[in-house]
């Protein structure tokens, strides 16, 4: 099967993709609350012309996911997932309609770039093999989902949870690429989150030596926890090793060589909430902090998690009174997903594709975590959840002629 005639009906529609990406931003799914029954419902009507099995899956009636076939070939299947939420905007601080304008040959908007820009794209690249009769070499299947900015279970995971989503590989249209620097993601990072407790004795702000300062005590704690581990260099898995030298390659221009070997050779622990005391002129009793840790893929964090709590066990009056974490994932840069995306992004380009690690973790980790490799992909700019949020119609070009050729890279790839 040749991508000819869909990559042909990408390039000839252009303003359609254009139009379709606004129409998209024109629907309000801010989140919270949240709510993408209306861009879902004009989805559905987009797709209705179209010769493809369209499902809605709702566990919460506000935030339905759609679930969309178009047969191929083969029986393997190749899944697009995209979110339709997006995170609020404050539109008294933007010079543009945060619910969609175009100005020249940029889409302004909140998700123009995070990520309705990409939705429209996978769209239209859909539209492009339905629509010229041009049956893909594989079961194409898309999940549009809702829920995905404040990491919630009404979206990927509901589906996951019922067993809808039976996939061999996946592609995730977030935002991967800016001007001049591309990327598919092939990693992320696990992380380790964790509310710490102190307890102390009070006493007058005037007589401090006659009571026990527990916000002394936790951040005293924190500090231990930066002095030991935050200076202490990961061992990485070997197989990771190639990825973690590509990333600091790529985040080197923009954030300087040696912050980037900080942010993947040795753990980041973030304090993001400190609270304690009650007044300026009492010795607090009881302080409470969350602390963010993360870790490169192929580190294995519950080896980590245990010499966290040994550690705060060697800190009196601190207690760890809740936890959560995950183990990064990655996927060979070699396996044929990777080198599908990665190889046709770098030929819509023309120019180097990097295969990197995230510096977080989010719906891939999900999917791979469930046995569905999974990278995410697609060019934009560095404007996601900023003020004026924009996309370059090129970019909805690009990714729209690089959905559409994957597949086919894809089964090339894996020998079919």
């Amino acid at each position: 099967m040749s991508d000819g005639a869909p990559v042909a009906y990408v390039r000839d529609n252009r303003e359609a993709l254009t139009d379709l990406a606004l129409d998209l931003l024109a629907i309000d799914t801010s989140n919270p609350p949240g709510d993408t029954r209306e861009i879902a419902g004009a989805i559905e009507r987009f797709l209705d012309p179209l010769p493809v099995e369209v499902e809605r899956v709702a566990v919460d009636p506000a935030k339905p996911n759609l679930l969309v076939r178009l047969p191929g070939e083969s029986d393997r299947t190749l899944l697009y997932n995209g979110h339709l939420d997006t995170v609020p905007f404050d539109a008294a601080a933007w010079t543009r309609d945060p619910l969609g304008e175009r100005v020249d040959d940029r889409v302004y908007g909140r998700g123009a770039t995070d990520m309705k820009g990409a939705v429209a794209s996978m769209l239209l690249a859909l539209r492009a093999f339905a629509t010229t009769d041009a049956d893909p070499p594989v079961d194409l299947r898309f999940a549009f989902v809702s829920d995905e900015e404040v990491g919630g279970d009404a979206g990927l995971p509901a589906l996951l949870n019922d067993g809808r989503l039976d996939a061999d590989a996946c592609v995730i249209g977030e935002p991967t690429c800016e001007a001049g620097r591309h990327s598919v993601t092939v990693a992320d990072r696990g992380s380790i989150w964790l509310t710490l407790e102190a307890t102390g004795e009070g006493a007058h702000g005037s007589r401090p030596m006659l009571g026990v300062n527990a916000v002394d005590r936790l951040y005293g704690a924190v500090e231990t926890l930066r002095d030991r581990f935050g200076s202490e260099r990961l061992t990485i898995a070997p197989e990771v090793e190639p990825i973690v030298e590509k990333s600091v390659d790529y985040y080197a221009p923009t954030m300087g060589a040696e912050t980037a070997r900080e942010l993947f050779r040795y753990p980041s622990i973030n304090l993001g909430v400190f609270e304690g005391g009650d007044s300026v002129n009492s010795v607090p009793q009881s302080a409470r902090a969350e602390v963010d840790v993360r870790l490169t893929a192929g580190v294995q964090t519950p080896d980590m998690l245990s010499r966290i709590r040994a550690c705060v066990a060697d800190c009196e009056g601190i207690a760890i009174t809740d936890v959560s974490w995950s183990v990064g994932t990655a996927e060979r840069p070699d396996s044929p997903l990777v080198e599908a995306v990665a190889s046709t992004a770098a030929e819509v380009t023309g120019e180097r594709v990097a295969r990197r690690s995230a510096t977080g973790g989010g719906d891939a980790k999900t999917l791979r975590n469930a046995g569905i490799p999974t990278v995410e992909f697609a060019l934009g700019t560095d404007t996601l959840h900023a003020v004026d949020e924009y996309v370059p119609v090129d970019a909805l070009v690009g990714n729209a002629l690089v959905y559409a050729q994957v597949p086919s890279a894809w089964a090339a790839a894996s020998g079919e």
